[in-house]
């Protein structure tokens, strides 16, 4: 999966029927007419282990000694990236709304944190992610999503002050609520994500 083409990623999310279209409120409070489950395609232990494998060989040269994921999304595909690179994967979770480690796990300053996310939209998750790391004591050598649909996918690069790379860029509109079209047509939207 490392040589999967675009179009062939495409394919896997069509057909896992992950993706979806219609009205949506992501995480980040944008709306979108199209929306990325990556939890369908994860659901298959065979694909999630190949695009785990896919994100490991593309960050294997940051030589990370930990991946940390934010709950819920990206527990299962950080997973399966720290078991491509034989390291430990860990993840932060909410507590009063605010991302933390919990459940023993712990990071120090002997730790080169790879944060791993299954789809980066604005990158806050993912920053909050770094800032848990960060504040641990560890150092953060990169980040890594199976899609990246926001700032980078529409530019090229991302803002998260680390390396940054996806399986797949993909520009699906987003809209500020009071911006979004989809609204003006008095269409509902729908809260898909794990995040309310």
């Amino acid at each position: 999966m490392d040589q999967m083409t675009r179009d062939e990623l495409l394919d896997l999310f069509r057909k896992s029927g992950a993706l979806l279209e219609g009205h949506f409120r992501l995480t980040s409070g944008l709306h979108s007419s199209g929306y990325l489950q990556c939890a369908l395609v994860l659901q298959h232990p065979r694909q999630a282990e190949a695009l785990g494998a896919a994100i490991a060989a593309r960050t294997l040269a940051l030589k990370p000694t930990a991946v940390l994921s934010p709950a819920l999304g990206g527990i299962v595909i950080g997973q399966e990236v720290g078991r491509a690179l034989g390291v430990r994967a860990l993840f932060a979770e909410r507590v009063d709304g605010a991302l933390t480690l919990r459940r023993g796990f712990m990071l120090g300053a002997a730790d080169r944190v790879l944060v791993i996310e299954d789809v980066m939209t604005t990158g806050g998750s993912t920053r909050e992610t770094i800032h848990v790391a960060r504040a641990a004591g560890a150092q953060v050598v990169g980040a890594a999503a199976i899609v990246d649909r926001g700032v980078a996918a529409r530019s090229g690069r991302s803002d998260l002050g680390v390396p940054f790379t996806a399986l797949l860029h993909i520009d699906l509109p987003t809209y500020e609520g009071e911006e979004c079209p989809l609204c003006a047509q008095g269409l509902p939207a729908v809260k898909p994500g794990s995040r309310t």
